[in-house]
């Protein structure tokens, strides 16, 4: 049974975000890969906004401003239930609302709105809380759990690698594989926005559990198509527990020549 999501306040929404770090870009001809930065992975920040929600535009900026930060990997997911108040977001789809919905059952909140982050998959806090979500991130445990990724990229094929990790009775964990857009600029027509030309980062366009981890190393070799990225836009592959709980690992990549 689906639910009618709780739509944000415009007092309720506001600012927030991160940035998608650790790209390996080694030329046209050869592959290129990535790892986990040492000596710890980072924070995985997730911003669900939408183009119709006036109070989510300083958290968008929020997210340019930190674009270089290497202690974040930052995803803006772009939801659809704004879309019936006027404009239909350009960028959101059905996956990132399922998403945050998933998350806000596992959190067991009463519902979903924007500007919300959720921190590493484990707190969710409201976007407009700038210095709380640098706190959050400025107050990682000293050894964030930390699975290892190894991503292979060729011209037409992703190759992963996800580490065998000692923990204790490890929960069977997703892989989730993301494409994520670099940039886009957007020129909103109607809704609370109307009349702006907005700017988005590191946009999630489409998410596919891709494996199981349990503890033991799993390897995946997919061909480009089987990525869902499209031209120009890279991945960021996450294993996470269960699905929407403790993310263990994060590391995401470009496709050569992606971004400019």
């Amino acid at each position: 049974m689906s639910h009618r999501p709780v739509l944000p306040s415009r007092n309720h929404c506001a600012s927030w975000l991160g940035r998608l770090l650790a790209i390996c870009v080694l030329g046209l001809c050869g592959p290129a890969s990535a790892t986990a930065p040492a000596p710890g992975r980072p924070v995985v920040i997730e911003l669900y906004t939408s183009q119709g929600c006036s109070s989510c535009v300083p958290a968008d900026a929020f997210l340019a401003q930190l674009a270089a930060r290497k202690d974040v990997v930052a995803l803006s997911l772009p939801i659809t239930y704004w879309d019936m108040l006027g404009w239909t977001d350009t960028l959101a789809t059905q996956a990132n609302t399922d998403r945050q919905k998933a998350y806000a059952q596992a959190m067991g909140r009463g519902g979903v709105y924007t500007p919300q982050v959720i921190v590493d998959g484990r707190k969710d806090l409201v976007g407009s809380k700038d210095a709380a979500i640098d706190q959050a991130i400025a107050a990682r445990e000293a050894k964030l759990p930390d699975v290892p990724i190894k991503l292979s990229l060729l011209p037409h094929e992703v190759h992963v690698v996800v580490s065998s990790a000692r923990m204790k009775s490890p929960t069977p964990a997703t892989i989730w594989m993301m494409a994520v857009r670099p940039r886009a600029t957007v020129k909103i027509g109607a809704g609370e926005n109307a009349g702006r030309t907005l700017t988005y980062r590191d946009i999630v366009t489409g998410i596919k559990a891709v494996g199981i981890w349990k503890g033991k190393q799993v390897t995946l070799d997919l061909p480009r198509a089987a990525t869902g990225a499209g031209p120009g836009e890279g991945i960021t592959v996450i294993v996470q527990q269960g699905g929407y709980g403790q993310i263990l690992g994060a590391t995401p990549i470009d496709w050569p020549a992606t971004r400019k």
